[in-house]
């Protein structure tokens, strides 16, 4: 079996330092690429080395898989680890790992081409019997044909890019005269996404649920599941929230969907982590969506509670180890939530803002855990995804995990940039949210911007009446008690008392 020393990370932000703190831990050293624009970013920073590999754009920097494996050559570099997104899915760079000589720390090329078409994924599973959602079982050629089915299986209608994710390619038809339009949108979507115009019928399930089935196997056949995470409230049909166990599963359900996930990872010959993702219906009945062939952004609820650290057990893997966990080993403890804090305008669309990070204080505290990439001062790049942070709690109930929630919120100080942190604490406080009665609509349904009531920032006019204020009160405590001064906290209570008064 191959021993791994040196990995070099493809990514950038959270998830890079995620692995190389998980590599160090194991004595593994690490190398860092990063683009002109992240020449200063934590990442770079952290790793035994680290090598520039182009400019801003991750066309010219991020997604270069010929400079990425040419520096691993230069350095000795025996591993790859892609994180998530940027090459992590990319079938053809986990070859051309593999035809270098080098381990690529993820699943085989096959699987990842297996599983990145959503028709060749229904195809391959088809044989374990897992429950899918009624539809096409190939591409549309015939538009005739597919309103035939679409009226069979009723509408509305779901027309899906067989290459998609992220809400790309994807449209609702509510009614067939609407069919040709919205065909022809979700094909020149999927053609400019993806590059791929084959585009399927799915039935769409209202009021669907989001729930994935985290699980790892090793290259001797063994497969396992880690549980459930619940992600369905989502905006632009990408995760905000997300939390293990699901409120709503029963044992029976998560046992049957735990098998359902394992034979969906047996059907395409699966080794790594990797996540199986199920849409749920009011009745609890649960379809076959996709699988990722990659760690996933909420990885960490599940490391919460079930105590596996999924980077390491993907190292393992790669060296061609078994695995050391058996399915009876793991046990359900407690309970996890994460919110993702983006530098986007909640009250605005979720648009992103980017800026710097004039304050960056994070929450501290027992069952707190930050995953990111920044510290106060940093710029938030245009070029890449606007994810600051991911911020977790843990508790022994659900109940507890949302009170840190909260409390951590508050706590998180961050100003420059507008963040997501006002909705995720609009969320938790919800009845919605907190009953477990909700589902991928919880945005449109319940959460309008006058929802949210962020505390106005002081102007400098403003300020300079509250510092007049404050000094011309501690000169009159001067006066009185020659000996006492005011000291920063008496500021910034005084301060705190005029912005409640001034709005109330």
């Amino acid at each position: 079996m191959p021993t791994i020393n040196k990995i070099l990370v493809a990514n950038r932000g959270e998830i890079a330092l995620r692995i190389m703190r998980a590599a160090r831990e194991m004595g593994i050293k690490t190398v860092a690429i990063y683009s002109e624009a992240d020449r200063n970013a934590l990442h770079v920073r952290y790793a035994d080395e680290a090598v520039c590999v182009g400019p801003p754009p991750s066309s010219e920097s991020y997604l270069r898989a010929d400079a990425i494996i040419n520096v691993c050559k230069q350095l000795g570099v025996d591993a790859i680890h892609p994180g998530y997104g940027f090459l992590s899915e990319n079938a053809a760079f986990s070859r051309s790992v593999r035809d270098a000589g080098l381990i690529f720390i993820g699943p085989s090329p096959e699987s990842i081409e297996v599983m990145g078409s959503k028709l060749a994924a229904k195809a391959a599973v088809a044989h374990y019997n897992i429950p899918m959602v009624p539809g096409t079982p190939a591409a549309i050629t015939d538009r005739g044909e597919a309103k035939v089915i679409s009226a069979k299986i009723g509408y509305p209608i779901l027309i899906k890019a067989s290459a998609g994710g992220g809400g790309k390619g994807m449209r609702v038809v509510e009614r067939e005269d609407d069919f040709d339009e919205q065909m022809d949108r979700a094909v020149s979507e999927a053609i400019s996404s993806f590059g791929d115009g084959s585009v399927f019928i799915e039935k769409y399930v209202t009021s669907p649920r989001h729930v994935e089935i985290q699980v790892l196997g090793d290259q001797h056949g063994n497969i396992i599941h880690l549980f459930e995470r619940e992600c369905s409230v989502q905006r632009r049909h990408q995760k905000v929230i997300e939390e293990a166990p699901s409120a709503i599963l029963t044992p029976e359900i998560r046992e049957a969907m735990g098998r359902a996930a394992v034979d969906v990872a047996r059907a395409c010959n699966y080794y790594g982590a990797g996540t199986v993702e199920f849409i749920v219906n009011e009745k609890l009945d649960f379809y076959f969506l996709e699988m990722n062939t990659r760690l996933q952004v909420e990885h960490p609820v599940t490391e919460q509670i079930t105590g596996v650290d999924l980077v390491k057990q993907m190292i393992y893997i790669a060296e061609g180890k078994p695995l050391a966990i058996k399915q009876a080993d793991l046990q359900l403890k407690g309970h996890a939530l994460e919110v993702r804090v983006y530098a986007e305008d909640p009250a605005n669309n979720f648009l992103p803002d980017v800026g710097t990070l004039d304050k960056y204080v994070r929450p501290q505290g027992n069952g707190v855990r930050v995953d990111d990439g920044f510290e106060q001062g940093m710029d938030i790049p245009i070029y890449y995804d606007p994810m600051i942070a991911k911020l977790i709690t843990y508790g022994e109930s659900r109940e507890e995990a949302i009170q840190k929630m909260i409390r951590a919120i508050d706590e998180y100080q961050i100003s420059g940039v507008q963040t997501t942190l006002p909705f995720c604490r609009f969320v938790m406080e919800h009845e919605a949210f907190r009953s477990g009665q909700f589902d991928t609509g919880f945005v449109s349904k319940y959460f309008t911007p006058d929802k949210l009531t962020p505390t106005p920032d002081i102007t400098e006019s403003e300020l300079a009446v509250v510092l007049a204020a404050y000094l011309l009160e501690n000169q009159k405590s001067n006066a009185a008690q020659p000996k006492s001064n005011g000291t920063p906290a008496q500021t910034t209570a005084q301060r705190s008392k005029w912005k409640a008064n001034r709005m109330g």
